[in-house]
């Protein structure tokens, strides 16, 4: 009666082996993989690990484009009751050394273009001892086709349970990465328990009947598969018993020819800097969109202008605002109209999304006072090899055990919570403060502007100054019509005081701002 995540999909496989789970698109074309074809496919890697000498709860990287492999790795390592960790493939190699090292990898599986990175952390990595090789060849590793080949594809595992581990990596853009610890049933009952319309499955055997019985769904994620969010949109595509499609990595325009080609209903993607570029290549009118039903931004917030132009392009199409984080999973659904100009409002999807005052406590609804974004119920353990940040952001309270986000917010008398921003990120300038979100919302509608991150940088008289990092369409525009422009929308101390043109602003992968390189270039400006 336990739900873990293996058990789960081999149970897909068994009841609707014939259906397709997975379409992969690359440069070389497209692989496509029936949920019994995947299954078997993993088992072939999961014996092998386990042939190399991996077992419960050791952990195996992952550090991969999207693709076919990166499924299979984390299904594999789930198979054998292992832990499979995300690695940032934008990483440089001291950051890959503190992340082998301080996730204990026992196992790496990796892309042959990272081979010269890899090889150097991997010196400084103990306890690292077995590693595959996707794409090429390593004198270091096994040849991924090679593992596959001399393995059964047979099943043949040791039961699991609810409270195997799963962990997501998450951060590095304010400091260095830190693992999310779940229990794989919390995890599958935290990102929506198999059922994100209504209530969590009862029992595993529900999750796999509803699948069966569904005609299945094509979803589609643009997010790398090394971010949580789009792990878990792929394991609740395949509850629904729907097909993921990935590409290998996002540009616009083979986002738009796959949801073309394969007939995708649903997107993922993450914010303005994915939205942007989807809406300039959708007004070139080159594409047949007709199957796409909802895009849905997960781990940065739309801004109002830029939601807007998908809209207008997309007329029939639902665009959602969804709220959440690795150590939460999802959590609420942006109200109608909201935007961070306008003020963001979300709806809690359930009872145990609460806001908490500075004594722990519920917020009053309507009472205007402010406090902190908390989830109870399903939640993460902590974060690996970190007890204290786990006993900074897991608190008990009265028997409760809860999440402290870090989202400043307040409880609206309608029960909507109102959410200002994050408090690692807010400026605090001459005591006021200033939540970045709702500045870059307003600069990114200037036309001139096509993508902004603001953060705090010292000042000797305000302890903070709000300063701005932008990327123009094409010239710079002058600070002045900046100014202007946002004197017009915001109170006079949230206005940037520093401004730094740059070609091109620095994200991650995801489209997530990276705040410690914003920071950086506003001082150096």
């Amino acid at each position: 009666m336990e739900f873990n995540h293996a058990d789960l999909f081999e149970g897909l496989a068994d009841a609707i082996g014939d259906r397709t789970a997975l379409v992969a698109c690359d440069a070389d074309g497209v692989v496509r993989l029936t949920y019994g074809e995947l299954d078997a496919h993993a088992n072939r890697l999961a014996h092998h690990l386990a042939e190399a000498g991996v077992g419960p709860a050791d952990h195996v990287g992952v550090h991969l484009y999207n693709g076919l492999e990166y499924v299979a790795t984390v299904l594999a390592a789930l198979k054998i009751r292992a832990v499979p960790v995300n690695v940032n493939y934008r990483y440089v190699e001291a950051e890959l050394a503190y992340l082998y090292r301080d996730a204990s990898l026992v196992s790496l599986v990796y892309d042959t273009v990272f081979e010269d990175r890899v090889t150097a952390a991997a010196r400084e990595a103990p306890t690292l001892r077995h590693r595959v090789v996707c794409g090429g060849s390593s004198p270091s590793a096994v040849r991924y086709a090679d593992a596959l080949s001399s393995s059964s594809a047979a099943r043949g595992f040791p039961a699991r349970s609810g409270d195997d581990l799963y962990i997501i990596y998450t951060g590095g853009t304010t400091g260095m990465p830190k693992g999310v610890m779940w229990r794989s049933e919390d995890l599958f009952m935290a990102f929506g328990g198999g059922n994100p319309y209504g209530e969590p499955r009862a029992t595993p055997q529900e999750v796999i009947d509803a699948a069966r019985a569904s005609g299945g769904v094509t979803m589609m994620t643009t997010a790398p598969l090394m971010h949580g969010a789009a792990q878990m949109t792929t394991f609740l595509t395949w509850w629904m018993g729907g097909t993921m499609v990935f590409n290998r990595r996002f540009t616009a325009a083979e986002t738009l020819r796959t949801v073309e080609r394969e007939r995708v209903v649903t997107v993922g993607i993450t914010g303005d800097a994915m939205a942007r570029p989807l809406a300039e290549e959708i007004a070139t009118g080159e594409y047949d969109l007709s199957s796409l039903a909802a895009i849905s931004s997960t781990g940065a917030i739309l801004s109002g202008a830029v939601r807007e132009r998908l809209q207008t392009l997309l007329p029939n199409v639902m665009i959602i605002d969804s709220f959440g984080s690795s150590e939460s999973g999802y959590t609420a659904s942006g109200v109608e109209g909201s935007t961070p100009e306008s003020g963001l409002r979300y709806r809690p999807n359930n009872a145990h999304i609460q806001v908490l005052d500075e004594s722990l406590r519920p917020v009053a609804p309507g009472s205007g006072v402010i406090g902190q974004v908390a989830k109870s119920g399903p939640i993460a353990l902590g974060y690996w090899n970190d007890p204290e940040k786990t006993a900074r952001t897991f608190v008990e309270v009265d028997g409760t055990r809860w999440l402290l986000t870090g989202d400043i917010a307040t409880v609206e008398g309608d029960g909507t919570i109102s959410i200002f921003g994050r408090g690692s990120q807010c400026v605090n300038t001459g005591g006021e403060k200033v939540f970045p979100e709702e500045v870059e919302a307003v600069l990114k509608g200037h036309p001139s502007v096509f993508d902004a991150v603001v953060t705090g940088i010292p000042d000797d008289r305000f302890g903070e100054r709000v300063a701005a990092v932008v990327q123009p369409y094409d010239d710079a525009p002058a600070t002045a019509d900046l100014d202007a422009h946002c004197r017009a929308r915001l109170s006079g101390y949230k206005v940037p005081r520093t401004y730094a043109f740059v070609e091109r602003i620095e994200r991650s992968p995801s489209g997530k701002a990276d705040y410690r390189w914003a920071r950086k270039v506003a001082e150096e400006a």
